[in-house]
């Protein structure tokens, strides 16, 4: 067999990103707020660009057929020599380009800034207790060491006789600072376990000796398990009685340190509005904070002036310029493919917003791109982290697609129509004798679902409710 070497050429076609492509790609996936951020940062980098307050009519025919287009347009790049260059067409066109104004959207609900005020976290918030508790420096040093020991729900993690070996103190004094940390807020810190945990509450309550202490400290496995009958026998008790006092045992809290752990609260600001009018619903972007951009008219007076004979200024205003103009189209497509995405799918779920929830129909990223004529991808991003405010309330765009389970007419039900059915059975049920998971599928295979109890028991889950034993009342 003969080897040798060669050279060859061949022609394919290959998908590529231009970075272009992607920046308009991370402008269509950016919610309101960020967008909002990436736009005053393109309106400190661009001198041609600049915000505008009101645009006419004239304007907003402009910035939807954009005059005089760059040629080539794949890359948007004008050629620099100076014969090539039409100045009177830059000076006197394309200054005006801009986003639609949203003025006809004046009367839009008003979304005000709410900044949280800082949070203590549970050691300081522990702390501040411990200077106000005592001032003995040897208590606040134990303390401090007591209280750095807590693990996020507040328990103590080390035992008494642990700490004073590492900070070198008298185990008395230990357990002396430990017992006053146990009285500080949220009560139930400091305890080393559940049993304790929930023992303090009561404690601090006056309900130690009560029926709900007796369960905490001798029935607490057959309590987390509900075994009410089981606990009545063993203390000559009606089953009633166990369940009041285990409704007690559930107003406590089992993780006092986990609320200061938890995350700030996140305000969503909905990036679309869905608006009832007469019969219909009308769509609006909520791009009210968001930078109406324009070709700045200040560059016209400049460049007249200056005569702009310089080949380098030339280059650089050309090159902004080109940037401004693609960046004011790309966020114009921006807004009219998120309208039309969220048009599609209220002409889908017509009936959700109309009746609710249990009308959801089921609904694919597909059949929306099909409708709107763009790629599943783009109706992906479109959906990401967004969020619409409807007359049902504000939802995030990915709220609306679910898969579909068969029905027994042929057609298909929506996955979060048979959870909110579901949801609704087991909130009218009788609490005495709750629904198991098979009778829930028999109800549901009655009106028509075709669920196996397995899924009954899958979607149960996932919405945090306990089978039918855990929720049974005497």
């Amino acid at each position: 067999m003969e080897m040798r070497h060669e050279l060859s050429m061949k022609q394919k076609a290959v998908m590529v990103m231009t970075p272009k492509l992607q920046q308009a790609i991370k402008l269509l996936q950016l919610p309101a707020l960020e967008l909002q951020q990436v736009l005053k940062q393109h309106l400190e980098t661009n001198p041609l660009l600049e915000e505008a307050d009101e645009l006419n009519d004239e304007v907003e025919e402009q910035a939807a057929e954009p005059a005089a287009e760059p040629a080539s347009e794949d890359e948007g790049e004008l050629k620099t020599s100076e014969e090539q260059i039409d100045w009177n067409r830059y000076l006197n066109d394309g200054f005006e380009i801009g986003q639609r104004s949203s003025g006809e959207h004046e009367e839009r609900e008003e979304y005000e800034d709410r900044v949280p005020l800082a949070r203590l976290g549970l050691a300081d918030y522990l702390m501040s207790q411990l200077r106000l508790a005592t001032a003995s420096e040897e208590w606040r040093r134990i303390g401090e060491f007591i209280i750095g020991s807590l693990d996020g729900n507040g328990f103590l993690t080390i035992s008494v006789e642990e700490i004073a070996g590492l900070i070198s103190a008298d185990p008395a004094e230990v357990a002396k600072v430990l017992a006053l940390v146990k009285t500080f807020d949220p009560a139930g810190v400091g305890a080393g376990n559940l049993r304790e945990c929930l023992l303090i509450q009561l404690e601090q309550t006056g309900a130690a000796d009560s029926l709900a202490g007796l369960l905490v400290r001798e029935h607490l496995d057959d309590l987390l398990q509900r075994r009410y009958p089981e606990i009545a026998r063993k203390l000559k008790k009606t089953t009633k009685e166990i369940q009041t006092a285990a409704e007690v045992v559930a107003t406590l809290d089992p993780r006092p340190g986990a609320r200061f752990a938890a995350e700030e609260p996140r305000y969503i600001i909905p990036d679309l509005i869905v608006d009832k009018v007469d019969d219909g619903y009308v769509v609006q972007l909520n791009d009210r904070d968001v930078p109406r951009l324009r070709i700045s008219r200040g560059y016209r007076e400049i460049l007249a002036s200056a005569g702009a004979k310089g080949k380098s200024e030339r280059e650089y205003v050309v090159g902004k310029l080109n940037q401004a103009k693609w960046l004011i189209k790309t966020i114009d497509k921006r807004r009219r493919t998120m309208i039309r995405v969220m048009e599609a799918i209220l002409d889908v779920q017509h009936d959700f917003f109309e009746k609710g929830v249990e009308h959801l129909k089921p609904l694919t990223l597909q059949q929306i791109a099909e409708v709107v004529g763009v790629a599943e991808s783009t109706v992906s991003r479109v959906t990401s982290n967004k969020y619409a405010q409807t007359p049902r309330g504000v939802f995030e765009l990915k709220y609306f697609f679910s898969t579909g389970l068969p029905t027994e007419d042929g057609d298909v039900a929506s996955s979060k129509q048979i959870r909110e059915r579901i949801k609704t059975l087991i909130e009218g049920e009788n609490k005495a004798a709750p629904l198991s998971d098979q009778e829930i599928g028999e109800i549901l295979k009655g009106e028509g679902f075709y669920v196996a109890r397995r899924t009954v028991a899958k979607y149960r889950d996932q919405m945090g409710i306990f089978h039918a034993r855990m929720r049974k009342q005497y």
